[in-house]
C-alpha cells in the first residue's frame, strides 16, 4: 500500500537509518508517531535515498507502522516491536506533500546535497521542515550570534592571540567546535591556564578553523535549559543537568533532565526569536539558555520532546502536528 493508493495524508520522515533511532529519546519517532495519530501514513527514508531524475525529484521510502510507546512514573513502556515497516519503494518526492529533515548532523557534504535534493522538491509544491535553505545556512552556534545582546560575552575566531585575549579578558571561558553537537569537542578553560594557547592552536587545527569562545557562566551548575519552539512559539522546555564533575548538561553526555517552567526571561528570549525562525522556515527549533543568556539555536534535529512528554505531561508532539496541519 503506497502513499498514492492508501486514501491517507501521508508525511516523510528523513532520518538515519530508523533501526538505529532511539524510540524513547528520539524526537523524531515522538513526531512519527504523532503524525500517525493525526490518521497520516508515515514513510521513512535516508539521504542517500533522494534522487533527481531530469525534473522529477524521487525518494526510496518505506512506509511503517508505530506502536505506542507509553510514558511511566520511572522512563516508558517500550514494545519489544516499536515498529513494522513495508518494502522500501522508488516514489515521486512530491507524493508527500510534508517531509520532515531530521537527519542528525554532520552537517556534511552528504547532507548539504540532501538539502538541495530537497529544495527542488520544495518548488514542486513540498513542504520540508525545517526549510532547506535555512538549514544550509544556519551554524547551530553561529546563528545565535544574530542575537548576540541574548548571549554571554562571545568570539569566534581562528586566531589564537584574539582567542587567548579574550580568554585572558574574562578567565573562565569556553571554547566550543562550530561543528559540533550534543555537548562533543566542548572544552573548559582559563586565562591564565598553562597551555592555553597550545590548546588553542589543537582546537583551531594550526589557526585554520574557528571556533566559539565564551564567558563560561556558572550558573550552568543549576541547568541549560532545552526550550521548544514550534512555528516559533514555545510549547515546552526541559532543564538539563550537568552530572558530578561535568560543566556540560547535555543529556549524551550524561546530563539529567528535570521539568521545569518558563521564565519572564526566556519568554523574552523566544519572542525576539519568533519572526526571525517563521520568516526563514524553521518551523520546529530547540534553543538553549543558560542563565537568561541564549546559548545556541538548534534547527536540524532537535531533541527534548521525549523528556517534556514525559516529565510535564504535555503532549508536545502532538501539539506541533496539530499546528501544522492547522497551518
Amino acid at each position: 500500500m503506497s502513499a498514492l493508493t492508501s486514501g491517507l495524508p501521508a508525511q516523510l520522515f528523513v532520518i538515519d537509518p530508523i533501526a538505529r533511532l532511539r524510540p524513547t529519546k528520539d524526537s523524531s519517532v515522538a513526531l512519527m508517531q504523532a503524525a500517525q495519530r493525526a490518521g497520516h501514513q508515515v514513510w521513512v527514508c535516508t539521504p542517500a535515498h533522494l534522487s533527481v531524475q531530469g525534473q522529477s525529484t524521487l525518494v526510496l521510502a518505506q512506509p511503517i507502522r508505530l506502536a505506542e510507546i507509553r510514558p511511566t512514573a520511572s522512563g516508558w513502556d517500550l514494545p519489544e516491536r516499536w515498529f513494522e515497516a513495508d518494502e522500501p519503494r522508488w516514489l515521486p518526492l512530491s507524493s508527500f506533500p510534508l517531509v520532515w529533515m531530521r537527519k542528525d548532523p554532520p552537517v556534511d557534504e552528504a547532507y548539504l546535497y540532501a538539502t538541495h535534493l530537497l529544495e527542488l522538491a520544495e518548488r514542486q509544491g513540498v513542504r520540508v521542515l525545517n526549510r532547506p535553505a535555512s538549514l544550509r545556512a544556519w551554524n547551530e552556534k553561529l546563528g545565535a550570534l544574530r542575537w548576540s545582546h541574548l548571549m554571554a560575552p562571545s568570539l569566534v575566531s581562528a586566531d589564537v592571540e584574539q582567542l587567548a585575549a579574550f580568554a585572558a579578558e574574562h578567565g573562565d571561558v569556553v571554547l566550543k567546535p562550530l561543528g559540533g553537537r550534543a555537548g562533543q569537542g566542548v572544552v573548559r578553560s582559563h586565562g591564565d591556564a598553562p597551555g592555553l594557547k597550545a590548546l588553542l592552536e589543537l582546537v583551531t587545527g594550526q589557526q585554520a578553523l574557528p571556533v566559539m569562545v565564551q564567558a563560561f557562566l556558572p550558573a550552568v551548575t543549576a541547568g541549560d535549559k532545552r526550550i521548544l519552539l514550534v512555528d516559533g512559539e514555545p510549547l515546552g522546555a526541559v532543564n538539563r543537568m550537568p552530572a558530578a564533575g561535568e560543566f556540560r548538561s547535555n543529556l549524551a553526555v550524561g546530563g539529567s533532565p528535570q521539568a521545569t517552567e518558563l521564565t519572564d526571561r526566556e519568554r523574552q528570549i523566544c519572542a525576539e526569536l519568533t519572526s526571525a525562525l517563521r520568516a526563514e522556515g524553521l518551523f520546529f527549533v530547540g534553543i538553549d539558555v543558560i542563565d537568561g543568556r541564549l546559548s545556541e539555536i538548534n534547527v536540524t534535529s532537535p531533541t527534548g520532546v521525549r523528556e517534556v512528554e514525559r516529565l510535564s505531561g504535555t503532549p508536545l508532539a502532538d501539539q506541533a502536528m496539530e499546528r501544522l496541519l492547522a497551518g
